[in-house]
């Protein structure tokens, strides 16, 4: 072969090879792009326990606390796909150690020798679990609702738990995490209750003007988050029934 002949054949293997690393490129990001709200919303709260575990290696138990605390609210945004899915590992993760270790955290002096070794076999039961669940088919889309439902007004639960221990900023931080969160759900709210959407949109602005004041009223402000978590319940509890409805 000429070195002509040569040089234009490593251009078309060069083309060649490009051409496939370009499309397999595409092809994860297509697959990235097709996994199920089901599987990112799960994921998504991973992060919190490799804080807390990172925060145990530190022995920074005010750190730790703050992480597993995140854990614990964005779980419950989720916990429904793992209920459904096994409740083995639905026990084992919220009954078995997200118990002990949130019972380790409150301790004045936690003992990290013990801690850490059990988020670190939590984080693996958790990927374990997220794995299984992946390869699963998906559940009625009803239960989507409920977990974005849920993901949303994890943030309203923090607000009255930091309010009774004073933590304004807090309690103004995860009340803005919630409205910032309403327009992605305040469709389905509205569906299932009209008044319920109006009510909660009118208490909602009442909460940020109380909430203002360096000092805020906590009994007013309580009282206001209670009422939406009432109807916001409410409207949930109608999705659940109709999503059992349909297993």
């Amino acid at each position: 072969m000429s070195p002509s002949m040569m040089l234009h054949a490593r251009r078309i293997g060069f083309v060649l090879f490009a051409a496939m690393a370009v499309l397999a490129t595409l092809g994860q990001v297509g697959a990235a792009a097709q996994e199920r709200f089901e599987i990112t919303s799960i994921k998504a709260i991973r992060p919190t326990i490799v804080d807390t575990i990172s925060a145990l290696q530190q022995r920074d138990a005010a750190r730790a606390r703050t992480a597993f605390q995140a854990y614990d609210s964005a779980w419950n945004g989720i916990e429904v796909y793992v209920n459904i899915r096994s409740k083995e590992a639905y026990d084992a993760l919220e009954h078995g150690f997200q118990a002990r270790i949130e019972k380790g955290l409150a301790a004045p002096r936690p003992d990290f020798a013990t801690l850490l070794p059990d988020a670190q076999a939590m984080l693996v039961k958790f990927d374990e679990t997220v794995a299984t669940i992946a390869k699963a088919p998906p559940l009625n889309p009803l239960y989507d609702e409920i977990a974005r439902l849920r993901i949303v007004r994890a943030h309203l639960r923090e607000v009255p738990p930091a309010l009774k221990a004073g933590n304004f900023a807090k309690a103004r931080k995860s009340f803005e995490a919630f409205d910032e969160n309403w327009d992605s759900i305040e469709d389905l709210i509205k569906a299932r209750s009209a008044d319920s959407y109006v009510a909660i949109e009118k208490a909602m602005i009442e909460i940020e003007q109380v909430l203002m004041p360096q000092m805020p009223d906590v009994e007013k402000a309580t009282g206001l988050v209670n009422g939406i978590m009432t109807r916001y319940n409410a409207a949930l509890a109608e999705v659940v029934r109709d999503a059992r409805a349909r297993q």
